[in-house]
């Protein structure tokens, strides 16, 4: 009997793990590891912008193809001033603007419209050329506290050059009292101004700083990256866009690859020097492209902007202070509910180092 009892012990045993092991095969597909990835849901993303090089990592994004590898159809809606771009972003006439950040924006945010910055689209930073106070070459100016007095030129009032003539006076013990702001209304104005002597200093970015400066008629009294950090210009979105956050951080990790694209390409140091990095020229042709100028133009006019598409998002603060201090703005506005750095860490998380 013990012998009976033994073998039918040994029988439930073996139909056990018999049945153990098909419970184990049949759990199997319910994993998920051979099912077929979900495929991102396709979207149409309208960019608007202007035929800048700051604007550079979105012609590569959409040249190299990194945002249709997300399924995002970016396409290009070309604008000729700043300011109309930030309202059709709130506005929702394109998903996605890219242009300065000025008191004009701020003001429309504290009217009630909205946006979100999102990401860098180009600053001035130490040790790279992008936006400098000139003087005419024979001038007697040779650092910003002899501007007292004088007359500086700028695009119009409110704009960043506004700005950042203000900072810089500030920063050597000066303010917009001690001097004459002269509003030219365009870069070419000033130019002009400055080689007629009309005026005794200007504000002026790349590639025209090398131009004045190769002609002979300017030189250089300071460079504004070195002098501060400033977010000259950024990414925005719309409420609509911003909303479909699986969209938003695509279009973000497309962005950022693009960003370090760039970056590696043109924004490399050695040295202490800007020198050529990988896919240099490539780079170079395809804002070449995008902007409608000349390669050699191009290398003379390329910003800094942070490898990761990142946002200096306290300098954001600091500018809505100032305007509101230079009543410049209507009134101060809480920059929490413009600035979203969520969606860039999130895409970036996603995209890997």
């Amino acid at each position: 009997m013990k012998k009976a009892s033994l073998i039918a012990l040994t029988a439930i045993i073996c139909v056990t793990t018999v049945l153990a092991g098909c419970g184990k095969k049949e759990a199997a597909p319910t994993t998920g590891s051979t099912a077929e990835p979900v495929k991102a849901e396709a979207v149409s993303v309208e960019i608007g912008m202007l035929k800048l090089a700051s604007s550079a990592p979105l012609f590569i994004g959409i040249e190299k193809g990194f945002f249709k590898d997300l399924n995002i159809d970016a396409k290009a809606k070309w604008f000729d001033a700043a300011q109309p771009i930030a309202v059709a972003t709130a506005g929702g006439s394109v998903d996605v603007g890219a242009t300065g950040i000025t008191a004009s924006l701020y003001n429309m945010v504290a009217g009630g419209q909205k946006l979100l910055i999102v990401a860098d689209k180009g600053r001035e930073q130490k040790g790279y050329s992008s936006t400098a106070l000139l003087v005419p070459k024979d001038s007697s100016v040779k650092s910003i506290e002899e501007l007292k007095g004088k007359k500086i030129g700028i695009t119009q009032t409110g704009s960043t050059y506004h700005y950042m003539v203000g900072r810089l006076l500030e920063k050597h013990g000066l303010t917009l009292k001690d001097i004459e702001l002269v509003p030219l209304n365009s870069i070419k104005g000033l130019m002009e101004s400055l080689k007629s002597k009309q005026v005794d200093a200007v504000m002026l970015n790349e590639p025209n700083i090398t131009a004045v400066v190769k002609e002979g008629y300017g030189k250089v009294v300071s460079q504004v990256g070195d002098e501060m950090d400033y977010q000259t210009s950024g990414l925005f979105f719309s409420p609509k866009l911003a909303g479909n956050k699986d969209a938003a951080v695509r279009f973000l990790q497309a962005y950022a690859k693009a960003t370090r694209y760039y970056y590696d390409a043109v924004l490399t140091q050695k040295d202490g020097k800007v020198v050529p990095g990988a896919n240099y020229d490539e780079v170079v042709k395809i804002v070449a492209k995008y902007t409608d100028q000349p390669e050699e133009i191009v290398k003379q006019g390329l910003p800094y902007m942070d490898r990761d598409g990142k946002l200096l998002a306290t300098d954001i603060k600091t500018q809505v202070d100032w305007y509101a201090k230079e009543k410049l703005i209507e009134k101060a506005i809480d920059t929490s509910g413009i600035v979203n750095t969520e969606l860039l860490d999130e895409a970036l998380k996603k995209l890997g180092k």
